[in-house]
């Protein structure tokens, strides 16, 4: 663990913490992955700072609804919101990214401390400085880390009435099923009992409006998808051609998750720490998933995990779904 840097700002004071493995971690998993029939990369590390400002970007695509749609269930919802979460709170954010949805629920929640945890470092301080400058009277305690594996955060000194955890954007779909139900374990444990949990799910819905949103016309889906092999040759060594591959991108019906792969459009191969991967031409790299679900799907899923399911608030058509959750 890195010693934290503290800076005062007014009686606000912002702390980080560097809960990251070693880089190794990186390589060790992108050879594995393209060691395996179906080659694959964790959609964790799309995030660097290219890939960061990329997604911020997919956000405010037309055919991308997840991001204004939760918002709008925000904000027409968010004094329901702040009194089902009450005062004096420990407000912790999965994949804080930059923030941008989290100012309204600071503003109306006024969390005696915000944890945001996040992948990216440099992404992470810099939504905590623009926060921190909106928010002069608030605590941030930035964590850089990776929310998908156990995680145990330090203790903080403060006269909080519960922990809250918010994880917005429907980034739990990015996990199977089944390491869905495990993070939500882990975020239980995380805010323990009595705490409490927000989420963003994107729900179930017609296929062409799926695939739309994960392949736009204007192709910015397709350069964050591609921005994976330029970090890997970058901070890995490797000699991916990108101009030779390309995107996909598709919503499976039958497992109701979208799917996202990267296509060799060519017979190639590349080399990363003196191993050779070889690639046939329309063979993929499988780079993501987002699972979708219904209302009554997630909820099962929560109560198994450790939490009931007290508020669900969704858009008038039942595109997006917002729920408010206790551990129990």
């Amino acid at each position: 663990m890195a010693v934290p840097a503290a800076v005062e700002q007014q009686q606000g004071i912002v702390r980080f913490y560097d809960f990251l493995p070693e880089r190794r971690t990186f390589l060790e998993d992108v050879l594995l992955g393209l060691s395996r029939a179906q080659k694959t990369i964790p959609p964790k590390y799309f995030y660097d700072a290219a890939g960061s400002q990329l997604f911020e970007r997919i956000c405010e695509l037309p055919e991308y609804y997840p991001t204004r749609t939760e918002m709008a269930i925000m904000n027409a919802c968010i004094g329901e919101i702040a009194q089902f979460i009450g005062p004096s709170v420990q407000l912790m954010e999965f994949g804080s990214g930059a923030g941008v949805k989290t100012r309204l629920l600071i503003e109306h929640v006024k969390p005696l401390l915000y944890v945001p945890i996040e992948i990216d470092g440099a992404t992470m301080q810099a939504a905590a400085a623009d926060l921190s400058a909106r928010f002069p009277l608030l605590n941030i305690a930035g964590i850089t880390a990776d929310y998908s594996r156990h995680l145990v955060l330090p203790e903080f000194v403060l006269p909080i009435s519960k922990k809250v955890a918010y994880f917005p954007g429907s980034s739990i779909g990015n996990f199977t099923p089944e390491e869905a139900s495990e993070f939500l374990r882990r975020a239980r444990r995380m805010v323990g009992s009595g705490g409490l949990l927000l989420i963003g799910v994107d729900l179930k819905k017609d296929k062409a409006t799926l695939d739309a949103a994960y392949d736009d016309a204007a192709g910015v889906t397709a350069k964050f998808n591609l921005n994976l092999l330029t970090r890997i040759n970058r901070e890995l060594g490797a000699e991916f051609q990108v101009s030779r591959w390309g995107h996909k991108a598709f919503y499976d019906e039958e497992q109701g998750r979208i799917e996202m792969h990267l296509v060799s459009r060519f017979a190639q191969f590349t080399r990363i720490a003196g191993q050779r991967f070889d690639f046939a031409p329309g063979e993929t790299i499988h780079t993501e998933i987002s699972c979708k679900y219904s209302v009554d799907e997630f909820a099962a899923m929560s109560k198994s995990s450790g939490f009931s399911c007290d508020h669900t608030w969704t858009d008038e058509r039942g595109m997006f779904a917002v729920f408010g959750m206790m551990a129990i």
